[in-house]
């Protein structure tokens, strides 16, 4: 495997899974587990720094452009999103 693959791929992980526990302390969501919040935004941050650039090309040149720190920021934004669209969609448990 290539070196920059792997650093981009780290600054995807840890970006998304920063950028999702930001969002959700912000916001103070309380429907997903701090670790399930974690993972979503690590997946989230795997697919804004290495599935979207490659599949639309004006992110590819966004990314491209600012090499690591606009793989980071996409990952951060879509590592944010992830977790929130699954806390729109999952519904909070009932107290009995």
């Amino acid at each position: 495997m290539d070196t920059q693959f792997i650093i981009n791929l780290l600054v995807s992980l840890i970006a998304g899974g920063v950028g999702s526990n930001v969002l959700a302390t912000v916001l103070k969501n309380k429907t997903l587990t701090p670790v399930l919040t974690t993972v979503l935004g690590a997946v989230g941050g795997y697919i804004g720094g290495n599935v979207l650039p490659s599949l639309i090309a004006p992110v590819g040149e966004l990314v491209g452009t600012y090499g690591n720190v606009g793989t980071g920021v996409l990952s951060a934004i879509v590592g944010a999103v992830l977790p929130l669209i699954v806390s729109f969609i999952k519904k909070p448990a009932v107290a009995a």
